[in-house]
């Protein structure tokens, strides 16, 4: 009920921000601004899940305890959620257009992204408890518990170099392809 709940909020908060988007302009200092912060974001955000799904990988191939794996998951969980809190605020301020297919294609990357986050959320304990030595549930194998596992960093790679690529992309389209001074 509890990850029902945080869905439906991932959805609602989602939802409300491509709505002020569209109906947002910032003036260009402001603009400038939130694409400092939004960069900023980006670097925290997926900086963190990029080590996480490194040492993830290493323990795959038997070169890190799958204990170190989920303590370092457990720290970077809340740079995770501020980056991607923070590109979602200051990409408000950016002058998306929904109208544009990859704008629509990176926003619902967004969104998968945070859904996928919950769901990652929600094997923590479940894995934890592998790590301990704990028999998996009876309803979830341990092969099924790491498939749905990889499974979530093959979407979360996805979802977060999607969308990097489409913000590029975007950005190059709004200087008109021009290179901006340094």
């Amino acid at each position: 009920m509890l990850v029902s709940a945080a869905a439906t909020g991932v959805c609602a908060v989602w939802a409300a921000a491509v709505w002020t988007a569209v109906h947002l302009r910032a003036d260009p200092l402001l603009h400038d601004v939130a694409l400092f912060v939004h960069l900023a974001c980006l670097i925290v955000g997926f900086g963190a899940v990029l080590t996480v799904d490194w040492l993830g990988l290493l323990w795959l191939l038997g070169r890190r305890p799958l204990a170190e794996v989920l303590r370092a998951a457990d720290a970077v969980h809340p740079p995770i959620w501020l980056g991607l809190a923070g590109l979602v605020g200051s990409g408000m301020l950016l002058h998306p257009d929904p109208g544009a297919p990859l704008t629509r294609v990176k926003l619902g990357l967004v969104l998968v992204v945070a859904l996928n986050g919950l769901h990652a959320w929600t094997l923590q304990p479940r894995l934890t408890a592998l790590s301990a030595g704990a028999a998996a549930p009876a309803t979830v194998s341990r092969r099924a518990l790491v498939a749905r596992r990889a499974a979530g960093v093959l979407v979360s790679q996805l979802g977060w170099w999607g969308a990097t690529v489409i913000g590029f992309l975007n950005s190059r389209h709004c200087t008109g392809g021009r290179r901006l001074a340094p």
